[in-house]
């Protein structure tokens, strides 16, 4: 109790202080007595008295000074009866025991305390006990009247309140074994008769206490005690004092909370969010540490916890851990990079925008810090905190803040621990800035922190309060600091200087008076007295007016807690530093439990302390509520970093202290927040403490975040309120009863007329079929996740379960992979919290699970009932239900408890009424809350697997009889179950019935033959229709199975079918048993019609079908199971046909992924997005009435593959004991699909309406290899291309451009088309070799020019305006011979080719490109090599020589045309790059996000960056230069530009021109040290499923890409006029003139260009369609075709015939745009003719002297020659009669 005594006055001083006394003169705060030292200095003998034979101790003035200060009136004085009368006799005092005493009165009197002189204790002094013995004794009683007249007359003067005695329990003790009544009778009358002694002597002096001070733990009843003295004496007052002893203080206290308490968790922008340089964010003083490696491990916090990416996987956890407050700080620099509001960056508020509305929608309050410890570093180049200019910056910052985000943060801190900022960043240094000056910058730090946070807080009061009502305050760190010997004075007021440097340094400012404390203003004045130069602290001072604009500027005391310390007091000399100035030490106890942190020990029960303090010290005026705002401890990194006890620990005691706070001390503490939500980057610590309660792996990219134990059980606290389990209320479920009864379908015929779906799907088109929805389903729709018992319960001999078939057949060795088992699994047994957690974070509306049949009733019966495992399922389902989770309960999931199958199992007819009997069991003990059963999963896969295979428990091999006898039982089982339901629960508990039958599609091998048709449908019958046919049809088995089956039972020989039968009765009973129908589906398989073996009888060979892959689909880790998705249109589209329309539940969809596959699963992303809207189309496109769909939970154990392969939206680590769950990408993916109940159409996906600008450019584009053909005629020299195609293996099929679309004897054809578009400019390249037959000026092909003459002259008079491309590929194979774009000496040549171009050319051409997308030339003909030239072998070096020849060629071209021609010709020059965009693969990775940005900056940025920005891009110079330095090599493989090229090269454009056609998902791949382009890129790529195919496998439809990239070039190249240069989409296969892909994809794109230049503002001027007419696709030949026009190549003459997309694509050229239809018709939408062969203007044929047309000449051609063969035939006839008239 003595090292609490001090600690004890203080509480009993706040309570006193806390009361609601009137009258001031009544009012009395006590403090005292001097106590007893360790060292001998002052002594407190017995009853506390002083010591008079020790000198005052050493600092009792000041600490009386400080009591005084601190609002204390009186001081106790315990009197030493003994010591004063040692002799007994009033007569012969001890003089010295009497002046020490008038002495210390003296001193007291002094600094204005009272004295409270307390006659005695309680106990009598042996020496007086031993004459007169105790109280009970009447003399006794008269000695002590004469000691009270003597003490009277020597220290009245000094005192005027006095205590008689101060230990009622004491007192009552001495004389427990007398008469208890006496000797309180005898008390009274003593302090009755000692009463008017007083008021004799002292007559005018009135005022006399009677203190008791009772011991609240005594057994004596204090109140019967009062009762018994009868004490209503108004003279008398009687104080009862509590003091709290250690062992009260470690009691326990198990309540609850108050109602509407805040339950926190936070985290810091800095710790967590990383994209350091995301969307324009500033340099942070934090960022800068991190790169100086000044952390640990020289860690950074670039991407700490990726939450810039991971808003949605960051609220998911919130959802779990059931917090309703999240307090989170806001990056300055993410907002104002320079820190100055003119620096506002849009994507920093967005980010902020999203995270705060994340929060609301998930019912979280959002609480926002504005400043967390990073300030832009371009604040702190001016000074930072130390300059007083930053507070005009903060007060902006402010500002905006609370303008922008105010209508939905309701709660601000201004600050959050700035005696960190000020004493570790600006004191020693050991935060950034680093500034090592306690002595001035801390102090001004603190000084203008203060005055910023006054501004805001008076920002947001005058502005925005009476609109928002929010509240702001600030966080304010503080330790608990107590004296480490409270009876030491000056230990004590140590502890409180302590406190006044760290808290209320900033504290008493804004709570008390506007000023800093007037302890801490002292001691800094000594300290500059003690030492001038150089005086270690120079604290600033407050203007009056400042002192008032501060003072009273927070709505509530945010409180940050760690910590606590034991202080004692120690002269600090002249140095800096506030615990030198302070002149006090901190020290630890030593039972005090430590952490991973040096400065954070476990002492709980100092929260309690200082909350009580706070109330005391700064709340006594200003009544705002505190808030926890940050409590927590770290763990060091380890092994076992999930398994965090301590923290469980450490949480438990504090949070039960603040509870005590509360409940006991009426504390008012309104908020606790657990600090850290996640691991984070701990400031210089790094990585290296975790403070979190997900544990975050900064080792995985992904940055995966898995709850710890200390989330569970902080959850738990949440849920409870406190301390205090809630019994929950039976919640019954929502009753679900409907219209159950079904009419009794007719049987299906063979074929059944289901077989609609196949003519109704299978003739789609792949566009057709691959189209993406978008919609949504019902509101009532139900998303949820399913599992089973055995896979995820674990406990498998735990509590009194019996074993199932399946324990027993995994304990087998060699039965499962591994020989793993399900003996813990997922543990969910153990674990049911958890697995709640992940259902609150997935906010499902719906959980399927199963009941453990042998965990119910361990030996199958009821008999053996085991109520623990019934006590189980009922904590889940009242889980459920405690989170609005419908229980979707699945009676059997395959396992049967193995003491049936010893019986006999499904074999047996009694498992029929066994199986009803568990199943009564269920319904009356969970039915008042389950509402949705399933009797049986998938009954097919255990009578086939099971008893035919034996692939499955029981493995029963006979695949011939035991599969439909099993089946047979199972059905009619099934059936009593739902009557039993029926009959006796559906009334009262008003819930549904079914069974989940495995559904997977059939498809026909081909639709069009009959017979397969047949045999996909019969393989549906037997797979679905076994079960389906007989529940929801008419009792009975399809008519096709039964045909099959007694077929093949004849020719067996046998005397009956294998298939048992259904009696009349059976069916009656059999048929409508379900409610709805349940059905899981995985994949789609392809039948064919076979004639199955009769030997042996088998199930498989009974249904004359063969199974196969559809092959097309993309694979899974299992086996023969692809992710087929619009085999589940298909599938409920038969259902519904086949069962007359049910309300169908998808009660499993999942896929298998690869165990390697963690939380990154992508497969399964596109798995659900794909299904899920194939469920979607089924819904609102074909009215099948699909009401629920799930998926599977978790990971768990997968039946015959064990842990191989995992299904689960969350990852479990099964080789950890505490079987962690963390969530999957595609567990935020699905909850998003569930927010957003399906697809609903996207802004990228709407369409917008509107015109582009006037004279925009319409073009259509060629290239001269790929259709003008002639390559040899007229002089034409070689190209590479000639070359490469005649080269065996290049081209696909050996096509080649000899003759391609020949062109080159067909511009008034092609002029023809072009003019049938509309269009407003053509784009075609020119073949070098053409003109330059060897790539020189040495010999010009003048017939070249010619035709290039004649094409520019026909455009022109057909009002088209030529665009041309100097160079598109085919280089003049001569120039290649010596070395190509290798050699830089064919920058010269371009030059010299280009100038004879715009000499002859450039009067009649206004729009000029120099080379057609350098990236392909350089990469794809000098990289790849499936180009040409063809070259591939030096991937790493030749493509960046080529490309940087390539970009200097440009360059000169351009300066060219615009020093010699530009004036006179007076045309735009510029070069076409390409690139597709990039996203990244998971868009919530930053990893993805950056390597995705690499493939843009390799693609698009190799090229544009040194023309639009000069040089190339440093991504490339950086990435390309570290790798080839560490590959060995001496300099970096990207050659580089001397400053003269890079001014030369830039802004070599007139516009940017541009060609695009889809999009990437690109990743990182880490390629090694290979040096090639795609290993400096660093990346892979991938495609959406969900994106439409087109010819080309690298060509996906992806419209919004194009607006992002346009979007990009803008914002990149600063804002360039672009023109779309090329555009365009590809088909193989047959030719179908009705191209709707290719009118769809021109519509799509288009619109996207549009809305980049209306709504995005980018300057777009024209665009070009590729291709005008199929032609020669490079290495692809003929085989993919990319034009508007059809090129029939099965005529010699080549004709060009108009595609569908020709009508669409001219419309919009019509319309300038989409006009839009509310405004009424337009005139450009008029329909025009599709798909009609397109004019050709013919030069006329002289035939036989007349002028005939072409197809007149061939008609009169053909006419002749059938003419001349009759003439012939007529000869030969005359001739032969002639000569046969002749013989005779």
């Amino acid at each position: 109790m003595r090292t609490l005594v001090w600690v004890v006055c203080l509480l009993c001083m706040s309570g006193v202080q806390g009361g609601a006394v009137k009258d001031d003169e009544d009012f009395m705060l006590l403090a005292g007595p001097l106590m007893e030292q360790e060292d001998g200095g002052s002594a407190c003998h017995g009853n506390d008295v002083f010591d008079y034979s020790s000198p005052m101790p050493p600092g009792s003035e000041q600490y009386f000074e400080y009591l005084q200060s601190k609002g204390v009136t009186h001081f106790k004085v315990p009197l030493s009866w003994a010591q004063l009368l040692p002799t007994r006799v009033p007569s012969k005092p001890h003089q010295a025991a009497v002046s020490c005493y008038r002495t210390l009165m003296k001193r007291l009197l002094e600094v204005g305390l009272q004295p409270l002189v307390i006659l005695h204790g309680s106990s009598v002094p042996e020496s007086l006990r031993s004459k007169y013995g105790g109280w009970e004794s009447q003399k006794l009683v008269e000695v002590f009247q004469q000691y009270a007249e003597f003490v009277f007359r020597e220290f009245a003067p000094s005192a005027q309140a006095w205590v008689t005695f101060s230990d009622l329990d004491e007192v009552l003790a001495d004389g427990q074994d007398g008469d208890t009544s006496t000797l309180l009778q005898n008390i009274l009358q003593l302090n009755k008769n000692i009463h008017q002694i007083y008021r004799l002597h002292f007559p005018g002096k009135d005022f006399l206490s009677v203190s008791i001070e009772y011991n609240c733990g005594s057994s004596t009843n204090f109140r019967q005690e009062l009762k018994r003295l009868q004490v209503h004496r108004p003279q008398q007052c009687f104080s009862l004092t509590c003091p709290v002893g250690t062992s009260d203080r470690n009691l326990f206290l198990n309540d609850s909370f108050p109602s509407g308490f805040q339950w926190a968790t936070s985290s810091e922008s800095f710790k967590v969010e990383g994209g350091w340089t995301e969307g324009g964010k500033g340099e942070t003083i934090w960022d800068r540490f991190g790169h100086k490696g000044q952390a640990f491990a020289n860690q950074t916090a670039d991407l700490a916890c990726d939450s810039y990416n991971k808003i949605d996987y960051d609220v998911y956890l919130l959802r779990g851990l059931q917090v309703n407050t999240y307090q989170f700080s806001i990056s300055w620099a993410r907002i104002f990079p320079s820190g100055y509001s003119d620096s506002l960056s849009r994507k920093g508020i967005f980010y902020y925008e999203k995270l705060i509305d994340a929060l609301v929608d998930s019912g979280i309050q959002p609480v926002a810090t504005l400043y967390h410890w990073d300030l832009p570093q371009a604040l702190q180049d001016n000074g930072g905190w130390t300059n007083s200019s930053i507070v005009e910056a903060f007060k902006k910052y402010a500002d905006f803040c609370f303008g922008r985000f105010g209508n939905k943060v309701k709660t601000w801190n201004t600050f959050s621990s700035p005696w960190v900022v000020s004493h570790a960043g600006y004191g020693t240094g050991e935060h950034p800035p680093g500034v090592k000056d306690h002595a001035a910058s801390s102090y001004q730090a603190t000084h203008n922190i203060l005055k910023s946070h006054a501004e805001a807080w008076h920002i947001y009061n005058d502005n925005y309060r009476g609109t928002y009502g929010g509240k702001v305050g600030i966080a304010l760190n503080s330790d608990w600091a107590q004296p480490k010997d409270p009876s030491k004075p000056e230990d004590v007021a140590a502890a409180d200087r302590y406190l006044q440097f760290m808290l209320g340094w900033f504290a008493h400012p804004i709570f008390v008076d506007g000023d800093y404390p007037a302890e801490l203003k002292r001691q800094i004045e000594l300290k500059k007295k003690d030492c001038p130069v150089p005086t270690p602290a120079e604290l600033p001072t407050f203007t009056p007016e400042e002192r008032k604009r501060i003072l009273g500027t927070s709505d509530f005391f945010g409180l940050n807690h760690y910590t606590s310390r034991l202080v004692s007091n120690n002269k600090g000399g002249c140095k800096p530093g506030p615990d030198r100035v302070g002149d006090f030490q901190a020290h630890v106890d030593p039972s005090w439990s430590s952490t991973a942190s040096d400065w954070i020990f476990s002492a709980p029960q100092g929260l309690r302390l200082l909350l009580n303090y706070i109330s005391a010290e700064y709340l006594n005026n200003t009544k705002v509520p505190i808030y926890i705002t940050g409590n927590g401890m770290p763990t060091e990194y380890s092994a076992d970093t999930l398994n965090d006890t301590s923290r469980v620990q450490y949480l438990h005691g504090y949070i039960n202290e603040a509870l005590k706070a509360i409940v006991h001390d009426g504390v008012d503490v309104q908020r606790f927040t657990v600090q850290s939500f996640m691991d984070g980057f701990e400031g210089r610590h790094g990585y290296s403490q975790r403070f979190g309660l997900h544990y975050v792996n900064f080792e995985d990219a992904s940055r995966p975040r898995t709850p710890k134990q200390s989330a569970y059980f902080f959850s738990q606290i949440v849920e409870q309120n406190g301390f205090v389990a809630h019994i929950n209320e039976v919640v019954k479920g929502l009753k679900t009863m409907r219209d159950h009864k079904s009419t009794m379908l007719s049987p299906s015929e063979v074929p059944s007329t289901s077989k609609v779906v196949w003519e109704k799907f299978s003739l789609q088109s792949k566009f057709q079929r691959q189209m993406y929805h978008h919609g949504v389903f019902p509101k009532d729709f139900s998303w949820g996740v399913s599992s089973s018992a055995y896979q995820i319960e674990g406990g498998w001999d735990a509590d009194g379960k019996g074993p199932s078939v399946w324990d027993t057949f995994t304990q087998k060795p060699g039965s499962i992979p591994d020989n793993a088992n399900a003996n813990v699994a997922c543990d969910s047994y153990n674990r049911l919290d958890e697995d709640l957690y992940m259902l609150r974070g997935l906010k499902v509306k719906s959980y399927r699970f199963s009941l453990s049949w042998s965990r119910i009733f361990p030996d199958g019966r009821r008999t053996s009932l085991n109520q623990k495992g019934v006590d189980y399922y009922n904590k889940l389902i009242d889980g459920l239900l405690a989170f609005n989770i419908t229980p979707m309960v699945t009676l059997h999931h395959w396992d049967l408890p193995q003491a049936l199958q010893n019986f006999g199992g499904w074999e047996k007819t009694e498992m029929i009424d066994i199986f009803n009997d568990f199943c009564d069991f269920c319904f009356a003990t969970f039915g008042n809350r389950v509402k949705f059963w399933m009797t049986f999963n998938q009954p097919q896969k255990i009578a086939w697997l099971g008893y035919g295979l034996g692939q499955i428990p029981p493995n029963i091999k006979n695949p011939g009889i035991a599969p439909y006898k099993v089946a047979h039982k199972i059905i009619k089982a099934h059936a009593k179950a739902y009557h039993t339901y029926d009959d006796k629960y559906r009334k009262s508990q008003g819930g549904l019935i079914s069974i989940a039958l495995n559904a997977d599609w059939i498809e026909p091998k081909d639709v069009n033959v009959p017979r397969e048709v047949v045999a996909a449908d019969r393989a549906l019958q037997f797979q679905l229709g076994w079960f389906a046919h007989p529940i929801f049809k008419n009792g009975d088995y399809p008519e096709a199975m039964k045909l099959q089956v007694g077929v093949k039972s004849d020719l067996q020989g046998l005397s009956e079918s294998r298939l048992p039968s259904f009696t009349e009765e059976e069916k009656k009973f059999v048929r409508g048993t379900a409610d709805m129908f349940c059905m899981n589906h995985v994949t789609t398989k392809i039948a064919s019609h076979v004639t199955g073996r009769l030997s042996p009888a088998s199930y498989q060979y009974d249904s004359d079908f063969s199974e196969a892959e559809e092959s097309d689909s993309p694979a899974t880790a299992i086996q023969n199971q692809r992710a087929v998705a619009w085999g589940l249109r298909r599938i409920l589209n038969w259902i519904k046909e086949e069962y007359g329309d049910p309300e169908i539940y998808i009660t499993d969809n999942e896929v298998a992924t690869g165990a390697k596959t963690t939380w990154d699963d992508i497969d399964r992303v596109f798995f659900l997005k794909t299904y899920i809207d194939e469920a979607l189309k089924a819904y609102e496109l074909d009215g099948v009435r699909v009401k629920g769909y799930m998926t599977s939970l978790m990971d768990s154990f997968e039946w015959l593959n064990g842990y191989k392969v995992g299904f689960g939206l969350h990852h479990v680590d099964f080789a950890n004991p505490n079987r962690p769950r963390t969530p999957k990408y595609s567990a935020h993916f699905y909850h998003q699909v569930m927010k957003d109940n399906g697809f609903p159409i996207t802004e990228d996906e709407r369409m917008i309406h509107g015109r582009f600008r006037r004279g925009f450019m319409w073009s259509c584009a060629t290239a001269s290899y790929q259709i003008e053909g002639g390559w040899r005629a007229d002089g034409k020299g070689l190209s590479i291309w000639d070359k490469f195609a005649h080269t065996p293996l290049k081209v696909f099929n050996d096509d080649n451009g000899d003759v391609a679309c020949d062109s080159y004897n067909k511009i008034d054809e092609d002029v023809a088309i072009i003019k049938q578009l509309k269009l407003t400019h053509y784009r075609f390249s020119i073949s070098w070799s053409r003109v330059l037959p060897d790539g020189t000026t040495n010999h010009i092909n003048e017939a070249g020019l010619g035709y290039y003459d004649r094409l520019v002259k026909a455009l022109l008079a057909a009002n088209v305006k030529p665009h041309i491309t100097l160079f598109h590929w085919d280089l003049p194979q001569a120039l290649q011979d010596i070395g190509g774009w290798e050699n830089d000496t064919i920058i010269d040549k371009f030059r010299d080719y280009a100038d004879l171009i715009f000499s002859r050319l450039g009067n009649n051409v206004k729009h000029w490109i120099t080379i057609n997308e350098p990236y392909n030339i350089a990469m794809v003909g000098h990289g790849y090599g499936v180009a040409a030239p063809g070259i591939s072998f030096r991937p790493g070096t030749l493509p960046y020589i080529v490309g940087h020849n390539l970009i200097k060629a440009h360059a000169e071209v351009w300066h060219l045309y615009n020093d010699k021609y530009r004036a006179v010709q007076k045309g735009i020059i510029s070069i076409t790059i390409n690139s597709d965009w990039s996203e990244p693969r998971n868009p919530h990775k930053q990893e993805d996000i950056d390597a995705a940005r690499r493939v843009v900056q390799f693609y698009i940025g190799w090229f544009a960056h040194p023309i639009y920005n000069g040089d190339y891009n440093d991504v490339m110079k950086t990435v390309i230069r570290e790798r080839s330095l560490a590959a060995g090599l001496s300099k970096s493989r990207l050659p580089e530009f001397t400053p003269e090229e890079i001014k030369r090269i830039k802004g070599t454009y007139d516009y940017f021109g541009f060609n695009h056609y889809t999009t990437v998902l690109a990743f990182p791949v880490d390629f090694g040290n290979l040096q090639h382009y795609d290993a400096d890129r660093g990346a892979g790529t991938v495609v959406d499923r969900t994106w439409l195919d087109s010819g080309s496998a690298w060509l996906k439809v992806t419209p919004f890409g194009f607006r992002r990239i346009l979007n990009f070039i803008k914002e990149e190249y600063g804002h360039p006029p672009i023109i779309i240069t090329e555009n365009g989409i590809s088909e193989r296969g047959p030719t179908d003139l009705n191209d709707t892909l290719r009118t769809y994809y021109y519509e799509k794109y288009i619109n996207q260009a549009l809305k980049a230049y209306l709504i995005d503002d980018v300057d777009i001027r024209g665009y070009t369609a590729w291709t005008l007419m199929d032609n020669l696709e490079w290495a692809t030949g003929f085989s993919e075709r990319f034009g508007l026009f059809y090129v029939n190549r099965s005529d010699s003459k080549l004709p060009r015939v108009a595609k569908a997309s020709v009508s669409a694509f001219s419309t919009i050229i019509g319309c300038n745009g989409f006009p839009d239809p509310a405004a009424g018709p337009d005139d450009c939408l008029k329909p025009r003719p599709e798909g009609t062969i397109a004019p050709i203007t013919e030069s006329p044929v002289m035939f036989l002297g007349m002028r005939l047309s072409t197809e007149g000449a061939e008609t009169g051609l053909n006419a002749t020659f059938a003419l001349l063969i009759i003439a012939v035939i007529a000869a030969i006839c005359l001739s032969v009669g002639f000569c046969l008239i002749k013989k005779r």
